[in-house]
């Protein structure tokens, strides 16, 4: 049968029981109805070939088969499916949610901003309203406010005006559409940093919520109630793995407890643990985000306090970058919020999945099974078996430990980290393995095992217990998704989630003490170093020779020579040196003063000088 009619009868079948259930009153999503419908085909008790083409009566069959499983409201082996499908329909990973969360934002969007980029305007009137419209994208595009409040749109027009007064629409309209676009998307982050700057210095901020205060207070309640929610689930599971390795040990209960349905009721806590475990996490992510953005947040508003102070006007380029940071930080806010919310809904509609324990497992039921049985926790259970594998009686496989593999923790262990041996060789027991007693490397997969004894037995034969659990998932279809079988029921899953598990696929590190020598030159040099291929260096050595044996020469050593040897000494250089005595002292000795007379003459002819000593006495100075 060609693909494309095999993919008819297969669409027509999946509508078919659909309108089937919904005459028994159960609406039921096309996604389960795909799935039930290959699990059933899968199941081999069900007597269907894969390799042929369906008859009439193969339809008939699988449609009723398909129906029957689907209204069967007591089992929970449907409800696990039903859980499965819907996690998967409605989790993501958290980039790709915040990826299409923008997405969604900007499709939403697109009509406002085609109006304003595509606009013509010319008159007083359409230039007014083009500039309302730039205020309704701002308000619609930060999600501060409702664009109909009056309050909201006259602060978010003031702080508009602030940074693209009106009379700039002339210049916005002669652009292209892309920088009006980009424009747009910068000035709806500017108007927005400042509404948040106003909001903290108390002189605005209409409408604009306290993201911080909110998801301070909604993270802690969340992981409260995700927690408590994971530890019931965990505590059912720990008493029917109790009672269940019961069974294992005493095989005469098993025929009385079948009606119970213990190992399905297994199933659906230990995937329900999961999914909680992975809403937890990403609870974890949002609240190491959101520490993180609040100091973020903080310091960019003192940042921008301290550069705006008192002043009457600031340069653009020192505020607007912080203005747009503001923005970015409160749009991760927005992002955080929205995950928080999606998240703690996911958990809310994970607890109808487990509506079957209350009927099939009342307190009283369980009590009368619990007898004589003492209920472990996985914890301690890997504690229990410490003893680890002896690498030396392996000499074909390969086991890995924690202080010989650099990324042990992130392996992608088989079958969840369950003990692929105990799971095939009782009635479908999941018990956690302990990756310290070590990890067996077989075929570029990675198991681990609750016991040492369970390691061994597993690694005698891998290949038969392989095929066991997969045997045991055809019949039990929740366990593909439960033990991670994508990779051998690869019909059961679309090709996004194949390349997810490829994705997800790690290569051990394994780290050990090498030392490694290379020889410099493995053969004897070849290298002749007199080789001269130069004719004038030749001659140039051909006379250097020559000359030499026309010199002859000559060496005297007399008496007083021959003892002679080179001689060092070292001196200390000189230094200034000076002394300081107790106290100081001076003289002045008197300035010798000389006095000569008539030396300008006088009436007669004759000069006569008189000499005068004026100099003062030494004592009188």
């Amino acid at each position: 049968m060609p693909p494309t009619q095999a993919e008819s009868v297969i669409k027509n079948i999946i509508r078919e029981i659909g309108q089937e259930c919904a005459a028994h009153g159960e609406i039921v999503p096309e996604t389960l109805v795909a799935f039930m419908v290959k699990a059933v085909v899968l199941d081999p008790s069900n007597g269907f070939n894969t390799d042929r083409t369906l008859t009439k009566s193969d339809v008939e069959k699988l449609v009723k088969l398909c129906v029957n499983r689907l209204l069967d409201s007591k089992n929970p082996s449907l409800d696990t499916i039903k859980m499965q499908v819907y996690f998967d329909m409605n989790y993501t990973s958290r980039e790709e949610f915040l990826e299409e969360h923008h997405r969604v934002i900007e499709s939403r969007l697109s009509s406002v901003s085609r109006e304003i980029t595509d606009s013509r305007a010319c008159v007083r009137e359409e230039l007014e309203s083009l500039y309302r419209k730039f205020v309704s994208y701002v308000l619609l595009r930060s999600g501060l406010g409702s664009p109909t409040d009056i309050k909201i749109v006259r602060e978010a027009t003031a702080a508009l005006q602030s940074v693209f007064p009106q009379t700039e629409l002339g210049t916005f309209l002669t652009l292209s559409k892309k920088d009006k676009e980009r424009q747009l998307k910068e000035l709806t982050m500017i108007v927005t940093g400042i509404r948040l700057f106003n909001r903290d210095c108390g002189k605005g901020g209409e409408g604009i919520d306290d993201l911080p205060a909110i998801l301070q207070e909604a993270i802690p309640a969340t992981t409260q109630h995700v927690d408590s929610q994971l530890e019931v689930v965990q505590d059912q599971a720990y008493r029917y793995t109790a009672i269940l390795e019961k069974v294992a040990k005493n095989p005469l209960m098993s025929q009385e407890l079948q009606p119970y349905m213990l190992r399905e009721a297994l199933y659906n806590v230990r995937q329900c643990e999961i999914f909680l475990q992975v809403i937890l996490s990403d609870i974890i992510t949002c609240a190491q985000e959101v520490e993180m953005m609040i100091k973020q947040l903080e310091a960019q508003l003192e940042q921008l306090k301290l550069t705006v102070k008192s002043k009457t006007a600031v340069p653009t380029s020192q505020v607007f970058p912080i203005f747009i940071a503001l923005s970015n930080l409160w749009t991760s806010f927005q992002d955080e919020t929205v995950l928080i919310s999606v998240l703690s809904n996911l958990t809310t509609h994970l607890e109808p999945f487990l509506g079957a324990h209350d009927l099939f497992f009342p307190e009283k039921v369980m009590q009368v099974l619990l007898d004589g049985v003492t209920v472990k926790t996985d914890v301690c259970r890997i504690k229990e078996h410490i003893d680890r594998v002896n690498v030396a009686d392996f000499k074909k496989l390969e086991w890995l430990f924690p202080e010989t593999t650099a990324n042990f923790d992130k392996l992608l262990i088989q079958y969840r980290g369950f003990c692929a041996y105990t799971f095939a060789t009782t009635d479908g027991l999941l018990l956690p393995g302990n990756p310290s007693i070590g990890i067996l490397k077989y075929k570029d997969k990675y198991y681990t095992f609750n016991t040492r004894d369970a390691a061994y037995s597993f690694a005698d034969n891998p290949e038969n217990y392989i095929d066991i659990i997969r045997e045991k998932a055809k019949k039990n279809a929740e366990l593909i998704q439960l033990l991670e079988l994508h990779q051998q029921f690869e019909t059961l899953i679309q090709y996004s989630q194949m390349k997810e598990v490829d994705k997800r696929y790690i290569k051990p590190i394994t780290k050990c003490e090498t030392g490694t020598q290379t020889d410099t030159h493995l053969l004897p040099p070849t290298i002749v170093r007199s080789y001269e291929w130069n004719e004038w260096e030749l001659r140039r050595k051909a006379i250097k020779l020559a000359n030499l044996r026309r010199k002859v020469t000559h060496s005297v050593q007399t008496d007083h020579s021959h003892m002679r040897r080179e001689n060092c000494s070292q001196v200390y250089p000189s230094k200034d040196v000076g002394t300081q005595s107790m106290r100081e002292g001076s003289s002045r000795v008197p300035r010798p003063q000389i006095y000569i007379a008539g030396l300008r003459g006088g009436q007669t002819k004759t000069t006569y000088g008189v000499k005068v000593n004026l100099t003062r006495a030494v004592d009188e100075t």
